[in-house]
């Protein structure tokens, strides 16, 4: 892809809802110097407190972070552990631990590849080298390395030093602050399943040691913890005291906990279940005040606090205000006011121990589970985010700036999923949360309805996945498929509904039970299962239409719903039971297909997209053997050419030229990041980029990567080909609303320029001359052969893009400069009107042209006669403008003669010398005058701001030009009088000018020439 690195795709956020954040700390001695860690965002840094952020981790294979820990002593050196430590069916697995020596510029990997997911890393302060890090393991693997690892040489090897069985995990580790060698680690047996998740086992337990783990104790009943299964739990040792720890403890019966002899012995202080259980394998996490030890946060769907050890905690942060849902908590070590905190949307920030929270919304972590597109002009991008819901934004917007938060719009609630735009009414689009909750929304008014399929009948349960599948059908506006175990069909937008197939999933009792959690139930719909997840009708063939489910099944109807085949076991390299995650339908055959599937849930992180060409008669994974990393979440073939296609997997984006014989990872400023959903906006031919951690990213006209897939991907063997350029809008921008000076610390999502987007490709390789050009001239002409401006634009070797304002070549404003010899053609004429206009680009001996289609702003269409008028007047009074600069340009040569007489004057003695000083000042004054008259007086010789409100010839110009460029309608009586004036005002300048240049300028330069000037003395 390193011919596409001029082609970068734009971050449009949003980032008002951010996303999931696992883990924060800071540099104690500047704590406005902090990190971040998103779930699968990377690590972002801030060193002011919050006001500007920079990504850190984005050059990495992996962006899934679980923990970070800065070494104090030397804060350039910092610890990440990927992978996050909160379980949900959502979770973002990792590959090892991270470490920098240069605060964040560069990485290395230090092993733990294997553990998945590192929630907690200790550094010994007496000793950095010596680290410990805790690893919750693959909840969806059975497998050993889990557990507490140590390293004595910074990361060179590590040691397993605690480890219970091949399902337990580190899910909390404190080090007592006055004792490193000291540490509790609570062990925590869990499995989730794709229908289940279990908490709880002989694994768990808290575990002591006193000797940096070599010796650990297991804390039982005898020690004051509660008998029988444990399972998740927080601790945290008070730092004033650290005798006092507290560990909030997921049993049986769940219980609050206090030891005050170090944690060697414990009482039960709190079993009250509102106060101290909520969703422990989500968040189970606790911390205390550094300066009271009877103080203590409990961080979980709400943070609480207590004031009197854990015996009661009220409210501090309730289900709104900041995003519920708290995963990271930090504390300064001494300024116990300095609070951050991380949530499932982003973090808050208090200085004043918790009374008052600040939301930062420049972090664009949003997780897009879906992403879709209208066809509005500019368009629009929409789709759901895990725990926060449905929006829509726009792709680009014809306003002043870049794209801001506010600019997006709510749809649903919940969590959101798929959103899907009524293709007859762009105002109203499907949306949904959970469980099948699906409903219809207008943008413009608020107005809903909820069209969720009913049970066929009354006592028949339906189940619908956490992001059930929809589709809307191609050949019926009206029609929308959704699914449940059932394929459901309306004709009238989800007003009624059919059932067209039996049951499509494996329908499995033993995995529908819903008693989910272990030892604390969370049956949330997360885990519903035998579930359709992925429709796809084709646009080939209205008859046909294929299903994916959870379970593993892939359904195929040739007949409408009458029949369906179901290929389970009957696709070579999937294996059985794998999630479909997504199927495409072919626009480009009917009997063809691509089935997107991934195994991690059951520990396989095998690359899988399928295809077949014949009704499922074959089957190939088009990604086995191409070297694409992370399981596969998407893709898309191109609708135009069918070569390009596009996969999104867990780790990145991956693009196919060649109909995926071979695959490249996309990289330029596009981070590894979980890629989740994938759309190509026709008519622009934008790719929408769906980021499960970095919100949605647009790659804007992607006909460049079309031509390379039209050869296959084989290099290009001419030196210059240009490429199909996008029609182009002359449009007006407005001015951005809410803010205009003060936009500092808001979010804004990168806009598409202005300007019509114009690509070329250069092999320079293929030039063999030896004088190779670096630099492209580009003209561009009118249905009639008339040249109308001409630019140079840079030569890079592969794709090159620029953008052309619609202007025609310009003129010199009187005063200016005069171009330097080479320089770029006098740009800013009037604009062309729209139409279709040639583009020819040479460098050197090649050259080669495209058509470019500039269409107006369709909301405020101009008449070709009002544009007409108008340009016929500017062009009327450019002739007089240009009058003006040819004389201007003349008291400017007289300015530059007279500087350098000055010169030759200085120090020279004699009386006719002194006559022609006393001349050159009489003439400087001269030039003065008509200056002033023609552009206004100046102060530059004085303090203070000079805005003199004087009538010169550039004002009344000036007047004339703005009545005809300021005003929409055509040229008036009005505008007739003005340029009169203008044309008026002009020549009596350059009648003044003239006078002045065969007069009293003439006879100077008679006195000069005629005056000899000693430069020496004898």
């Amino acid at each position: 892809m390193e011919e596409f690195k001029n082609m970068k795709a734009r971050n449009i956020g949003p980032a008002g809802m951010s996303g999931r954040v696992t883990a924060i700390d800071a540099i104690h001695s500047n704590p406005e110097i902090f990190f971040v860690g998103g779930a699968s965002a990377g690590v972002w840094k801030t060193e002011n407190g919050g006001a500007t952020w920079s990504a850190l981790f984005d050059e990495q294979p992996i962006l899934n972070i679980g923990s970070i820990k800065v070494q104090q002593s030397n804060p350039s050196v910092i610890w990440v552990g990927t992978g996050e430590g909160n379980p949900r069916n959502s979770l973002n697995l990792g590959e090892g631990i991270y470490k920098t020596l240069d605060g964040g510029k560069t990485w290395k990997r230090m092993g733990l590849e294997k553990t998945r997911n590192i929630h907690r890393i200790l550094i010994d302060p007496t000793n950095p080298n010596t680290v410990y890090a805790a690893a919750i393991g693959n909840p969806y693997g059975i497998h050993s390395e889990r557990g507490v690892y140590k390293t004595t040489n910074g990361g060179e090897t590590w040691e397993r030093i605690l480890y219970t069985n091949d399902t337990s995990g580190c899910a909390e580790l404190v080090m007592d602050p006055s004792n490193p060698n000291k540490i509790i680690a609570n062990m925590w047996q869990h499995q989730r399943k794709a229908w289940n998740f279990n908490s709880g086992g002989p694994g768990s337990g808290l575990y002591i040691t006193v000797d940096g783990g070599k010796n650990w104790k297991k804390l039982g009943k005898e020690d004051g913890m509660p008998a029988g299964p444990m399972g998740r739990c927080g601790i945290a040792f008070a730092a004033s005291h650290p005798n006092i720890v507290y560990a909030k403890v997921e049993a049986t019966k769940n219980g609050f906990y206090k030891s005050e002899d170090g944690g060697f012995t414990w009482k039960l202080v709190n079993s009250d279940p509102a106060q101290i259980t909520d969703r422990p394998f989500y968040y189970q996490e606790i911390y205390v005040d550094p300066k009271n030890e009877n103080r203590i946060y409990d961080i979980h769907s709400t943070v609480t606090y207590s004031e009197d050890g854990g015996k009661s905690f009220q409210t501090m942060i309730p289900y709104n205000g900041i995003h519920p849902d708290h995963h990271a908590w930090w504390i300064h070590p001494t300024n116990e006011n300095l609070i951050i905190e991380g949530n499932d949307g982003g973090i808050g920030i208090s200085k004043d121990r918790g009374k008052t929270w600040r939301f930062d919304e420049q972090l664009p972590f949003g997780q897009f589970y879906h992403i879709n597109v209208d066809n509005e002009i500019p368009y629009n991008v929409m789709g759901g985010l895990q725990d926060n819901g449905s929006w829509r934004g726009p792709a680009y917007t014809w306003i002043d700036g870049g794209i801001r938060n506010y600019y997006w719009e709510s749809l649903w609630g919940g969590d959101g999923f798929d959103v899907v735009p009524d293709p007859t009414d762009s105002k109203w689009v499907y949306a949904m949360s959970q469980g099948g909750s699906v409903g219809r929304y207008n943008v413009a008014t608020g107005q809903t309805e909820f069209v969720r399929p009913p049970a066929p009948e009354a006592r028949k349960k339906m189940r619908f996945n956490w992001n059930s599948g929809i589709a809307l059908d191609p050949f019926d506006n009206n029609s929308v498929y959704f699914g449940s175990q059932f394929l459901h069909k309306s004709t009238d937008k989800g007003t009624t509904w059919s059932i067209i197939s039996p049951d499509l999933t494996t329908n499995n009792p033993e995995q529908q039970k819903e008693e989910t959690g272990g030892l604390t139930l969370d049956i949330t719909g997360a885990e519903n299962f035998n579930t359709i997840m992925a429709i796809a009708p084709s646009p080939k063939n209205k008859e046909v239409v294929w299903v994916g489910t959870d379970d593993g099944n892939v359904q195929l109807t040739k007949d409408g719903g009458k029949t369906w085949t179901n290929f389970r076991g009957k696709i070579p390299g999937m294996n059985v039971g794998a999630w479909i995650t997504q199927v495409q339908a072919s626009k480009y055959n009917e009997a063809e297909a691509f089935v997107v599937s991934n195994d991690y849930r059951r520990g396989d992180f095998a690359i899988t997209v399928f295809r077949t060409k014949d009704f499922g008669k074959t089957w190939e994974n088009i990604l086995a053997n191409k070297g694409l990393k992370g399981y596969a979440l998407c893709m898309v073939q191109d609708p135009t050419e069918p070569n390009l296609i596009f996969v999104g997997t867990e780790h990145g984006l991956w693009v196919s030229l060649d109909n995926a014989k071979t695959f490249q990872q996309w990289k330029n400023d596009y981070p590894s990041v979980s890629t989740y959903d994938l759309t190509i906006q026709e008519r622009e031919a934008d790719l929408i980029i769906a980021t499960f951690g970095r919100a949605v990213w647009v790659l804007d006209d992607i006909r460049p990567l079309r031509a390379a897939a039209k050869a296959n991907g084989a290099a290009q063997t001419t030196k210059l080909k240009v490429i199909e350029a996008p029609t182009a809008y002359q449009a007006n921008f407005r001015n951005a609303p809410g803010y205009e000076w003060s936009t500092w610390g808001l979010f804004e999502g990168e806009n598409r320029r202005r300007g019509a987007m114009l690509s070329f490709f250069v092999n320079h390789a293929a030039d063999t001359s030896k004088a190779k050009a670096d630099s492209a001239v580009v003209k561009f002409y009118d249905d009639g052969g008339k040249q109308l401006r001409m630019l140079k634009v840079k030569a890079d070797s592969g794709l090159n893009r620029f953008y052309w304002n619609y202007d025609t070549k310009g003129s010199r404003f009187p005063g200016s400069p005069k171009p330097r010899p080479g320089a770029n053609e006098q740009g800013g004429g009037w604009p062309v009107y729209p139409g279709t206009y040639k583009m020819i680009v040479t460098l050197g001996k090649f050259s080669d042209s495209t058509m470019v289609t500039v269409k107006d702003d369709p909301r405020v269409p101009q008449p070709r006669a009002v544009y007409d008028a108008k340009k016929k007047m500017f062009d009327r009074l450019q002739v007089s403008a240009d009058k003006l600069t040819a004389a201007v340009d003349k008291i400017v040569d007289a300015e530059e003669t007279l500087t350098k007489m000055e010169g030759q004057l200085r120090g020279a003695e004699g009386k006719d010398v002194d006559s022609l000083r006393k001349e050159t000042t009489k003439m400087r004054d001269e030039i003065k005058k008509i200056r002033e008259s023609i552009f206004g007086r100046t102060a530059s010789d004085r303090q203070g701001i000079t805005r003199y409100a004087d009538i010169t010839t550039q004002t009344i110009l000036g007047a004339a030009r703005q009545e005809i460029g300021g005003k929409i309608a055509a040229p008036t009586a009005q505008t007739e009088r003005l340029v009169v004036e203008a044309e008026t005002a002009v020549t009596e300048s350059v009648n003044r000018i003239n006078e002045f240049t065969s007069g009293k300028w003439a006879a100077y330069r008679k006195l000069a020439e005629s005056t000899p000037v000693k430069l020496f003395k004898d």
